[in-house]
């Protein structure tokens, strides 16, 4: 059967608050198109011959939000919510439905996910593209599935640079990623010298991403393990570095219990946190006892890394 596919045009500067808003109008998933920041990323990488040249003529000021919808679902009633939300939210739109074939809903995006560098020494690579130049980076294969992280939005690039300064340091054997998603974070610490991680993520289907992702690296037990579990319910151990990209919420609910999990000396490493909710997120790390080594930010969205308070 088919599937239907909502397309939602916004001005860039909106795009983080209509993909929320999309997210929950989804049954099917989403996939965002913002090129907003294309020259800024090639002006960090210095490599602007490894940008498509299609991406290269995109629209800069417009960011493109495809919404699946599973088959029978109404797709005006959909319509109507966003209507409706957008409308509150005060965010300008323009929007149009179209039938998408199954083997649409799932390989339509991928057109749009090409080979990019992150950080001094990352390059991340989707697992079907074959054609592309590292330039001696350390190339990470993923796969994201249908929701899960590709490494393209802020918040994951921020956390990876965070975790790339951490292995610089030499301080860093074991990594545990809460909220693994597509396993990017754990399997880039693998990548840049951890000689163990451990992910988690309460999804079914994102850890048999992670885990085929892992193997797609040449990772697998016991030297890469993914668990399902809420937060940390199901971790054990302790580790030098613990990263979660997730959102403030969730940071601030984790803060307290991730102390017994780090290392002596270790960083915890949060991500997903947008700007407005810095001071609460501050406020529940110094409740916790977690001191502040680091603040990254870029585009409104901050990354802390952490220490426990001696």
């Amino acid at each position: 059967m088919d599937w239907a596919e909502i397309q939602i045009e916004v001005g860039s500067e909106d795009a983080d608050g209509a993909a929320d808003i999309a997210q929950m109008a989804s049954s099917g998933g989403i996939f965002i198109e913002d090129y907003s920041r294309l020259e800024q990323d090639i002006k960090e990488s210095a490599h602007e011959e490894l940008i498509d040249g299609e991406l290269l003529a995109k629209d800069r000021t417009k960011a493109t939000i495809h919404i699946y919808l599973s088959p029978g679902e109404d797709p005006s009633k959909t319509t109507s919510f966003l209507a409706e939300r957008f409308g509150a939210a005060g965010i300008s739109y323009a929007a149009k439905t179209k039938v998408c074939r199954n083997e649409d809903w799932e390989n339509n995006w991928k057109k749009y996910f090409l080979p990019f560098p992150v950080g001094e020494k990352l390059y991340i690579r989707p697992v079907w593209t074959d054609d592309y130049d590292a330039v001696e980076r350390i190339v990470l294969s993923i796969d994201p599935g249908l929701s899960f992280g590709t490494g393209t939005h802020e918040t994951t690039r921020l956390c990876l640079e965070a975790i790339e300064s951490r292995a610089g340091s030499g301080a860093f054997e074991s990594f545990l990623d809460v909220g693994c998603g597509s396993g990017i974070l754990s399997i880039a610490a693998l990548l840049l010298g951890a000689q163990t991680a451990v992910a988690v993520d309460i999804d079914a289907f994102a850890v048999k991403t992670a885990r085929e992702n892992g193997r797609a690296n040449d990772f697998d037990e016991p030297r890469y393990k993914v668990l399902e579990g809420d937060l940390v319910d199901k971790v054990s151990g302790k580790f030098d570095v613990v990263a979660a990209n997730i959102v403030a919420d969730t940071v601030i609910r984790l803060s307290n219990d991730v102390k017994k999990f780090i290392s002596p000396g270790g960083v915890f490493i949060a991500s997903g946190i947008i700007d407005k909710r810095e001071s609460d997120v501050l406020a529940a790390f110094d409740v916790s006892g977690l001191d502040v080594l680091n603040r990254y930010e870029r585009s409104g969205w901050l990354c802390f890394a952490t220490t426990k308070r001696n």
